[in-house]
């Protein structure tokens, strides 16, 4: 009877292990389908962000005067992302932002789909934390260069240009607004690599 005794409480012992086992694998895998899907999002906005201002391009006739006692001449101006470093470099960060969005998010489906490790969770997160402040940083140079598009700066006598072209600006701020969105979505990215490390280790 002590040896039966004894493969009953042997049997109980894994019996819970094997749930706690279970429910570990659990938490992972709605810690990874929720990683995943932020980082659908993010790899959506940073893509949005970077099209929205990619194809903003605005023509207008602007009146010039030459002469005060002669009437004014109209000549077509345009204006467009890539004649500003500062937005050149808005696009190019978002680019590389969805890029990497697209490829960690099929790494990790790869991975989760193959039962396997996959990439270090420490690289993961280090490039995150990269990408989310790429992205931050490429919005504080589009944004001030829109705020002087819209406001200009009489200390350097530059004269505000969104006052011509509206839909310009429009659309920049536009792309600003859900690339900030994509910056906040990467910095959630982080939160939660960190968290499945913490669980890991």
């Amino acid at each position: 009877m002590g040896g039966f005794e004894g493969l009953e409480t042997n049997g109980e012992v894994m019996k819970v292990a094997c749930n706690n086992n279970n429910n570990k694998r659990s938490r992972i895998q709605g810690t990874t389908t929720c990683e995943i899907a932020v980082r659908v999002l993010a790899l959506a906005l940073s893509l949005s962000g970077a099209v929205i201002l990619g194809v903003d391009k605005e023509t207008k006739l602007v009146p010039i005067k030459v002469v005060d006692t002669l009437p004014p001449l109209f000549v077509s101006v345009s204006a467009k992302w890539h004649y500003l470093s500062a937005f050149i470099y808005f696009v190019v960060a978002n680019a590389l932002a969805c890029s990497y969005a697209a490829v960690s998010t099929l790494v990790l489906l790869l991975a989760n789909r193959g039962g396997g490790k996959s990439i270090s969770g420490l690289t993961i997160t280090i490039l995150d934390v990269v990408m989310s402040g790429l992205l931050f940083s490429a919005n504080g140079a589009a944004a001030a260069i829109g705020l002087m598009g819209y406001e200009g700066n009489s200390h350097v006598q530059w004269k505000k240009v969104c006052n011509v072209f509206d839909r310009f600006c429009h659309q920049g701020t536009a792309a600003l607004i859900i690339s900030v969105f994509g910056a906040v979505a990467f910095l959630l990215l982080v939160v939660l690599s960190v968290k499945r490390l913490q669980k890991n280790y």
